[in-house]
């Protein structure tokens, strides 16, 4: 297995965090802009898209702030590798950024970015930001 790499990226949205948090910790948020469709049982979410279902594991929750996901084929091969989703807020000008964090193999990291970019896209188009 190849390891995978870590990359980070930052979007500034405009809308208020609270706002955000809904759509990045919510089933029914989640499903307006990641995918398709999202089902939580517990801690288990499933993500469909296209008919395909990939399951992650919410690892860490602070409300307001950042979620933390794992999928569930990298925890069966014993991988620490996660995404999150942080809202960060300039203390001084007060912009509101997401942060993305999220592991890719070398060759798929534009790919993975790619991705991160069309979803986040979405997302400001659901929030009614630019």
């Amino acid at each position: 297995m190849d390891d995978k790499e870590k990359y980070e990226m930052e979007f500034v949205i405009q809308a208020s965090p609270s706002l955000i948090y809904q759509y990045i910790s919510t089933p029914s948020g989640l499903s307006e802009w990641y995918a398709d469709n999202v089902n939580s049982r517990g801690e288990l979410f499933t993500f469909i898209w296209d008919g395909s279902e990939e399951q992650a594991k919410l690892l860490t929750k602070k409300s307001g702030e950042r979620v933390k996901f794992r999928w569930i084929s990298d925890e069966e091969d014993g991988a620490s590798y996660y995404f999150e989703i942080r809202i960060q807020v300039d203390e001084i000008t007060k912009d509101v950024s997401l942060m993305i964090t999220d592991f890719a193999e070398e060759d798929e990291i534009d790919e993975g970015k790619m991705l991160w970019e069309n979803q986040i896209s979405s997302l400001k188009q659901v929030l009614g930001s630019r």
